[in-house]
């Protein structure tokens, strides 16, 4: 049998492929690898490569690699119980301010059961607020990391933003309907007024008309033209009095008990007649001083000339005088006669006290006492009916003869010659009254000009009343 011989590798071959292979194994820097993971990194040390005893060196990073991993997790996890904080916390404070608002509003009107349970709603706010500063301040944070935490707070915060709002409308809704109410209170007010001086032009327009006596002369002046405009200036009084009554209605005055102020033993046969009472405080303080010129005012004199010539004088002031506006002639002379005669007359009736009750305030004193004229529908009627006054005080030393103004004592006998009755009819047509009349009070002063005589006007009683 034939006998085969292997084959030898040649010397060159087997050269070649142990430095192929030597190259392969003898790299002095092992090949990186790294994993998708990051879970390490193998290094190959070049020395004792071939050793058994002596495995290749392996360097982990993967321990670095956790612990930086751990820090940002704890930082996200810190970060995400500060924001889950915060969050309660604006949702806390929010819900604070709805109670806050709903124990305002529960406050007008008052409700006590919406009142406490407003109360209760902010206490527990503040107490869940304490919570959660305690647990800042201890670091116990962890609980409020979760996403639910920030989501519930914010639409806790939500909700309370919602029912402050709703609470805001209701308050605007309660407001617009009291603002509903002035305004209806207002327009009244304005209707009442705007009738309130319809009324008080008609009574003025009442007051008799002044022209009658434009085409009277100076040369045909008689004691008759003195009559009229003395009916005139007590229309224009009456006017007054009627709108003081009124105001003191207005302030809820007792008219009896002010009117028994004025006269304590007056018997009035019927309720209205106790006017007659505030016409004759208005009459005597308006009348008093008529006897003199100019009612003799401090600094004021008749002028230097003779009867004849003084007469004309005070007829040509009058004839000016009732002729123009009261109000644009004062503003135009505000030092003259008028102007204070106006002003002492009306601090003399209207006192201080009567006033801020009228009025609330002392406004109209402190005009007049500074030199102005209030612009009020009360002053204006004031205004004519002094107007008239002082026109009347003109007219009669237009006469050239002494002019004075007797007043009837209380309890007199009446007299048809020297007195006017201003209510004798409602006396004559009660029952049961035969006894002579009596004067009560004297309501209109009489005049007396030359040797002329003009009627007082009283307020009677049966003489059975004094016994």
């Amino acid at each position: 049998m034939e006998t085969i011989k292997c084959r030898s590798i040649p010397s060159s071959n087997k050269s070649k492929i142990a430095r192929t292979f030597q190259k392969v194994i003898n790299l002095k820097t092992a090949t990186r690898i790294a994993s998708n993971n990051g879970i390490g990194i193998c290094l190959f040390n070049p020395e004792n490569k071939f050793q058994d005893d002596h495995p290749p060196t392996i360097y982990y990073k993967s321990h670095n690699a956790s612990i930086d991993k751990h820090k940002d997790d704890s930082k996200a996890k810190r970060k995400a119980a500060l924001d889950a904080l915060a969050a309660k916390l604006f949702a806390g404070i929010t819900a604070i301010k709805a109670a806050y608002a709903e124990l305002q509003l529960a406050q007008t009107p008052y409700c006590s059961d919406a009142i406490h349970a407003a109360d209760q709603a902010v206490v527990q706010e503040l107490k869940l607020l304490s919570e959660l500063k305690r647990s800042f301040f201890k670091n116990e944070l962890d609980h409020l990391s979760s996403q639910v935490t920030v989501m519930l707070a914010e639409i806790q915060e939500q909700q309370s933003l919602m029912k402050t709002y709703e609470i805001t409308i209701r308050k605007l809704q309660a407001e617009t309907q009291v603002k509903d109410s002035e305004i209806s209170s207002l327009k009244k007010q304005l209707d009442e007024s705007m009738a309130f001086n319809k009324s008080l032009e008609k009574i003025l327009n009442e007051s008799g008309p002044l022209s009658m006596f434009d085409n009277v002369q100076f040369s045909t002046l008689n004691t008759t033209h003195f009559v009229q405009f003395l009916h005139s200036a007590l229309r224009s009084m009456r006017s007054f009095v009627k709108l003081m009554v009124r105001e003191m209605e207005v302030a809820e005055w007792d008219i009896e008990a002010a009117a028994k102020a004025i006269e304590p033993e007056s018997i009035f046969s019927k309720p209205p007649h106790r006017c007659f009472v505030f016409e004759s405080f208005v009459s005597k303080t308006m009348f008093e001083g008529f006897n003199y010129p100019n009612f003799m005012l401090p600094n004021e004199s008749p002028p230097p000339m003779n009867h004849h010539h003084r007469g004309e004088h005070y007829f040509n002031k009058f004839k000016k005088l009732k002729s123009v506006n009261p109000r644009h002639y004062l503003n135009q002379n505000p030092t003259s006669s008028f102007a204070r005669f106006t002003r002492a007359k009306y601090l003399k009736l209207v006192h201080a006290k009567m006033e801020c009750s009228l009025f609330g305030n002392l406004n109209h004193r402190k005009l007049v006492n500074s030199g102005g004229f209030p612009d009020s529908a009360f002053f204006t009627a004031f205004l004519e009916m002094a107007r008239r006054v002082w026109s009347l005080n003109l007219l009669a030393f237009s006469f050239g003869e002494n002019v004075s103004i007797f007043q009837v004592s209380k309890n007199s006998r009446f007299s048809e010659v020297y007195m006017e009755s201003v209510a004798h009819e409602s006396l004559l047509e009660s029952d049961g009254v035969e006894a002579e009349l009596r004067v009560d009070f004297t309501v209109v002063p009489g005049f007396k000009i030359g040797k002329t005589v003009i009627q007082s006007q009283v307020y009677l009683s049966p003489a059975v009343a004094y016994r």
